[in-house]
């Protein structure tokens, strides 16, 4: 019912039986094979193979393995048939996939595969049954020679096994040869106990029969019922089939032993034969690591490496081979290689082959062998016997190599003295003009990196002889750290790409390394190169860089001496103004002249507010210090400013003022931004000598991701604060060095180089960035970008005196952690006057044994930088596991960017900068610790 004429395309589906009619009748549409005209020699040699057989067979082709069979395997398919036509291998025998994958695996990696015997659990009919097989797995290769599917010879062997191992089981009892067995017998009634054993079981066993014999096999085998060796057994006995099993036991005692279990249905109950394979499974591990090993030593070496077993049948080829012949794998085994040879040596080659099987001498021969490109190349073939202990040959192990140039060369040497040196003249005339007298190395090589000719410059530059370089590879002269880009610049030749100024560095003979810069043109087979030696180019570029670096450097130095004397001048000063008017005001107290007292105070008080502000600034330079950072309306902060900056920048310079309509807020340290602005202005100033305009402007800036890639920033909303002059411009190398700390272009004396490196530390601290645009002559505009906070300005507040600061609730309670005695001091006096109840500590360790105590504590005040192994962010962090809520403000004068969290802090903890004014303390402790 399924015969149709086949078409002129699919001839190879010709006759086959029921198979071949329902194959060209077939539906291909939804297989991953594809319609038959579509497809590959390959396959259809295979699949007229195989419906020829009357031998189970089927091929799996493809990435899916698509699946095709003859009449006899559907047999085998069972009522899977005929839906299996087509499907993919895995689909089809799901069941059975985990045993026969590594196979198949094999099989498509190009190795031939064979099982005897192998038990697989089916369900072909509707449920599982127990099977055995005896097949083979064969890659089948295109005419690349690349493996696209596998093809399967195969018959069922379950009827003769079973028969096999019960006839087995059932003599050995009768006869009584159990003991004298290698293998452990046990026999268990149909209650699973243990009616019999023999020597081998309790040798295993290692304890006495009557802790073994009429016991329940599960008392025995404590937990066994549950392991796949119990079920196994359950299953034998419940559905009365014979199962095999490879199990790692365990014994109560604690000693393991990989066994063999068989089980077969008796009569009695189960019959058990096991031995143990620990050894064969080690030998087998053994094995396989060294079929490995020599599998890629054999594909990794530039020689085809066959084998033959000892009566001369070749089963193995390397890789090599293959990609040398061009044919698929397989199609040579045997006595099938004898094509492979050029006619007129075949006789010779195979009288010389059985000469050498006879006598166990070894096999060296030289034959034309045909190559892939279909020519007949000259090898050398060669083989050597392996013996056993007996000196019995037990396998061929050979090898092919290819000697075609070895032979060309030997018949130019055969050739008359006259054309011989014809030929020299001739080779000579053309390369000497230049290849001699060149300064440059001039080379010619194979794309596999075999030097063909190089020059005499060779020696003069590397020291290398021609001798020693012709048939070396280049790539062995090659820096280590230069070979990819190298292999990469070979690549492109290979692909038909000029090569301009590629450089890398090759050894010279003494061990040293020389720069060359390599021009090369691509032939159809050859590399034609030269090299012109830079290295001394690039010695005086790395000299001169080295140069640069240790000018820069000592600039460097020049500024921070200029920066630490200035900073001592300054913190002298400071020091005079708060000491003098400490001592002033107590002689005036003394004297009882307390009318002159505030004037000191004020003096002590400004002096010290001013050293505050310098720390401040060294602390932005080094981009370290701690930000207090608030929601802040720019433009309010920057009219703030505005008359400050005019009196900063003095008359000759206009200022004017651009601030956007429903600008962003922004969330910064306010005062660091004052400090920023005003050192831009004077920065515009000073570049404007004889006066000019300062502009101050303010915008909200969306930036895409080419806008935010320019600016080095994660695309968002930002907003920009710019300050433009109309002074002299920078040039694109003064750009380059602004930010770096200590590059300056004022004259000496005139400024330490810190200005813009603190803005920058800021900006980034802040999460935005800073950028400069500028031309000599034209002016410059400096402009901060600052991340948009989405959230609304609180309105400000006047700072209240100590006197009319918020009093404390009943009970609430303050501790203070700071190592210095001075502050502790101060800070819990103010404490006291407020109302609060203070608790001192010292150190890290005791504060945290406050917090860890029943002690009532509403606000931690704490210093950063604290002795005893914690530091004051340690603590609060310890504290609040068992404290989740507890306020924390951090005092300090400096604090490393990681104990703030990068600069910003988590809720609930705020930061106050020494040195501070007790009215600031006192409001923040109230506004922390919020209404009682």
């Amino acid at each position: 019912m399924f015969e149709t004429a086949p078409s002129t395309t699919v001839g190879f589906l010709s006759g086959g039986g029921q198979m071949g009619a329902r194959m060209r009748a077939h539906d291909w549409s939804s297989s991953p094979l594809g319609r038959p005209e579509t497809w590959p020699q390959a396959l259809r040699s295979a699949a007229s193979l195989m419906l020829g057989s009357k031998f189970p067979m089927f091929v799996a082709w493809g990435p899916g393995l698509g699946f095709l069979y003859n009449d006899a395997y559907a047999e085998i398919v069972g009522d899977k048939h005929p839906a299996a036509l087509g499907r993919r291998f895995h689909d089809i025998w799901s069941e059975i996939w985990p045993d026969i994958a590594p196979l198949v695996d094999k099989a498509m990696a190009g190795e031939a595969t064979w099982a005897e015997n192998l038990p697989l659990t089916m369900n072909r009919h509707g449920y599982d049954e127990r099977t055995w097989f005896t097949f083979s797995y064969s890659p089948v290769r295109d005419d690349a020679g690349a493996v696209q599917g596998m093809f399967c010879a195969c018959t069922e062997s379950t009827a003769k096994v079973q028969a096999e191992e019960a006839l087995r089981a059932s003599e050995a009892r009768a006869s009584g040869v159990l003991e004298g067995m290698g293998e452990g017998f046990m026999l268990l009634d149909r209650e699973f106990r243990i009616l019999q054993m023999n020597a081998e079981g309790f040798r295993l066993e290692e304890r006495s029969p009557d802790q073994v014999l009429g016991r329940s096999h599960w008392e025995v085998y404590p937990g066994s019922e549950a392991m796949p060796i119990g079920q196994m057994y359950l299953r034998a006995m419940c559905e009365r089939v014979s199962l095999t099993l490879e199990h790692r036991y365990v014994w109560p005692d604690g000693h393991a032993a990989w066994l063999e279990v068989r089980a077969y249905p008796h009569p009695e109950g189960l019959a058990l034969f096991y031995r143990e394979v620990t050894e064969r499974r080690e030998r087998e591990d053994a094995l396989r690591e060294a079929e490995a090993r020599f599998q890629t030593i054999a594909n990794s070496i530039d020689q085809m490496v066959w084998s033959t077993r000892a009566d001369g049948y070749h089963d193995y080829y390397n890789q090599r081979w293959y990609d040398f012949t061009g044919v698929p794998a397989g199609t040579t085994d045997g006595e099938a290689w004898n094509g492979m040879f050029h006619p007129d040596d075949q006789e010779r080659a195979w009288a010389t082959w059985r000469h050498c099987l006879a006598t166990g001498e070894p096999y060296r021969i030289e034959y034309r062998l045909r190559h892939h490109s279909g020519q007949y190349r000259w090898t050398l073939g060669r083989a050597l016997p392996m013996r056993d202990a007996a000196g019995r040959i037990t396998r061929w192990f050979g090898t092919c190599t290819d000697i075609q140039d070895i032979v060309e060369a030997r018949e130019v040497l055969t050739r008359s003295r006259e054309e011989l040196e014809g030929l020299v003249a001739e080779r000579t005339a053309d390369r000497d003009r230049m290849w001699r007298l060149s300064t440059d190395i001039m080379l010619v090589a194979r794309y596999d990196a075999t030097i063909e000719a190089v020059n005499p410059a060779w020696t003069t530059l590397l020291g290398w002889d021609e001798r020693d370089l012709i048939g070396g590879a280049f790539m062995d002269l090659v820096h280590p750290d230069d070979i990819a880009p190298t292999l990469a610049e070979v690549g492109k030749l290979a692909e038909g790409l000029t090569t301009l100024r590629f450089e890398n560095r090759y050894r010279h003979r003494d061990g040293s390394y020389r720069w060359l810069s390599w021009t090369a043109v691509p032939a159809e087979d050859l590399i034609h190169a030269v090299g012109r030696d830079v290295t001394a180019e690039k010695e005086a570029a790395q000299a001169l860089a080295e140069a640069e670096e240790a000018l820069r450097q000592s600039q460097k130095m020049e500024a921070v001496g200029q920066l630490t004397g200035g900073i001592a001048h300054d913190f002298n000063n400071l020091l005079t103004g708060i000491s003098g008017s400490l001592e002033l005001l107590q002689t005036r107290m003394s004297q009882g002249r307390l009318t002159e007292i505030d004037r000191y105070m004020t003096a002590a008080q400004g002096a010290a507010k001013r050293a505050a502000a310098l720390t401040h600034r060294l602390l932005a330079f080094s981009r370290r210090q701690t930000l207090d950072p608030k929601p802040t309306d720019v433009n309010a902060l920057i009219h703030g400013m505005e008359e400050l900056i005019r009196r900063t920048v003095g008359p000759s310079v206009h200022i004017e003022v651009v601030g956007a309509g429903g600008l962003w807020p922004a969330l910064v340290d306010p005062g660091q931004l004052e400090n920023a602005l005003l050192n831009l202005c004077i920065n515009a100033r000073d570049a404007m000598p004889d006066g000019g305009r300062i502009t101050v402007e303010t915008a909200n800036r969306w930036l895409d991701h080419r806008a935010a890639r320019e600016r080095d920033l994660p695309p968002g909303q930002y907003l920009s604060l710019c300050v433009s002059d109309t002074g002299t411009g920078m040039s694109a190398d003064v750009i380059a060095k602004a930010f770096d700390p200590f590059f300056t272009t004022k004259p000496i004396g005139h400024g330490t180089g810190l200005g813009l490196s603190m803005i920058y530390g800021f900006a980034k601290q802040s999460g935005g960035q800073v950028r400069i645009y500028s031309e000599v002559g034209q002016g410059t505009t400096v402009c901060l970008y600052l991340p948009r906070h989405h959230g609304d300005v609180p309105a400000g507040g006047e700072m209240p005196d100590l006197a009319g600061a918020p009093r404390a609730e009943p009970g609430e309670t303050v501790l203070v952690v700071d190592d210095e005695p001075s502050v502790r001091m101060l800070v819990a006096e103010v404490l006291e006057d407020l109302g609060y109840a203070a608790i001192e500590a010292a150190d890290g360790p005791s504060g945290l044994r406050v917090l860890q105590s029943d002690a009532r504590v509403d606000l931690l005040i704490t210093d950063v930088g604290l002795p005893g192994g914690m530091n004051g962010r340690q603590v609060a962090d310890a504290a609040r596991v068992t404290r989740p809520g507890l306020k924390v403000l951090f005092i300090t004068g400096y604090a490393e960017n990681a104990v703030v969290g990068n600069g910003y802090l988590e809720p609930g903890m705020q930061v106050l900068t020494k040195p501070f004014v007790m009215e600031a303390l006192a409001s923040r402790i109230r506004d922390m610790i919020g209404p009682g």
